[in-house]
């Protein structure tokens, strides 16, 4: 069972160490990060931090402590600003707002939560997809900030000037990337930004995302043209003539549709809505902590337990 985790829970450092501990070790048995020995003796405490427990492996002779080996270790910032940041995160606070509610400078916050993005990007499990999948595509505004030497090499104008941007589809070298949305009609979803809109760029993305044999619905656009070739079936609604819906089995429920995927849309561009300026080089991790925040959620789960857990395991 799952402990529960709230901000009343957080408030010190002693409950924010045992928090840690139940969720690193929740059988109660310590563990060595390194050969994974347990035969593990108390020793002492941090000099510095009186509730971070040290450890000494009697396998391997190595010393460690609560934080040894997770993302939290040798950073100057208290284990309880990591965690409240996490959880600000997790409400969608942006940097500068996380800055003002933890009394800490912007930029520090800037290294914190690209860190804690970076984090649970790496250890987040791929979206495995079956049943019925709803396929489709947005364009997001992404250039190069706090990328100067992108910057200088395009040579590009101001920004006022590029949003007018180019006709034709978006891609990265039009500073308007596209994000591939996949998503299980009652089940998770899966995000991914694009080079380009090709067949040959989203044909691994499909394989390795959603099982063979699935059924997926998507609009008209012919960068789904093969899908029946790679192994699934395929249904389209073709917006391009005023159709968004069709009933094909005269049950009176038009099941053929995008509908799903489009309306996540919203969700995510709310999502991003407060970090402005975010950069392609960026943009991946936030659409990473995104997709797992929403398919946490959708499963009920607690999101702080949620992700402090993904980063402890």
């Amino acid at each position: 069972m799952e402990p529960l985790i709230t901000i009343n829970n957080l408030i010190d450092d002693a409950k924010c160490y045992q928090v840690v501990r139940i969720l690193r070790w929740p059988d109660g048995q310590v563990i060595c990060p390194l050969c994974e020995s347990t035969q593990i003796d108390k020793h002492g405490h941090h000099n510095t931090e009186p509730e971070r427990q040290r450890y000494f492996c009697n396998s391997c002779t190595t010393y460690f402590d609560d934080l040894s080996c997770t993302i939290f270790a040798g950073r100057h910032q208290p284990l309880q600003n990591w965690i409240l940041c996490l959880y600000f995160m997790g409400l969608n606070l942006s940097n500068l707002q996380i800055a003002h509610e933890l009394d800490l400078n912007e930029d520090d916050v800037q290294q914190m939560t690209t860190q804690l993005r970076e984090g649970i990007n790496d250890k987040k499990p791929p979206p495995k997809l079956e049943g019925s999948v709803e396929s489709d595509e947005i364009y997001i505004v992404a250039g190069h900030k706090g990328n100067p030497e992108a910057v200088r090499d395009k040579g590009r104008t101001g920004r006022r000037n590029r949003l007018k941007g180019a006709r034709g589809r978006g891609t990265l070298a039009k500073e308007k990337p596209p994000i591939l949305g996949l998503i299980q009609r009652g089940g998770d979803i899966a995000l991914k930004m694009l080079e380009n809109v090709k067949q040959k760029t989203i044909e691994p993305i499909i394989r390795t995302t959603i099982a063979p044999g699935t059924l997926i619905y998507t609009d008209e656009y012919d960068i789904y043209g093969r899908l029946t070739e790679w192994g699934y079936q395929h249904k389209t609604v073709c917006h391009s003539k005023g159709e968004f819906a069709r009933d094909e089995d005269g049950d009176g429920f038009c099941e053929v549709h995008v509908n799903t995927i489009e309306g996540f849309w919203s969700l995510l561009r709310s999502w991003l809505r407060p970090h402005r300026g975010i950069s392609q080089e960026k943009l991946p991790l936030y659409l990473g902590f995104f997709e797992f925040v929403h398919n946490v959620r959708r499963r009920g789960k607690a999101l702080l337990g949620s992700l402090l857990n993904l980063i402890l395991n």
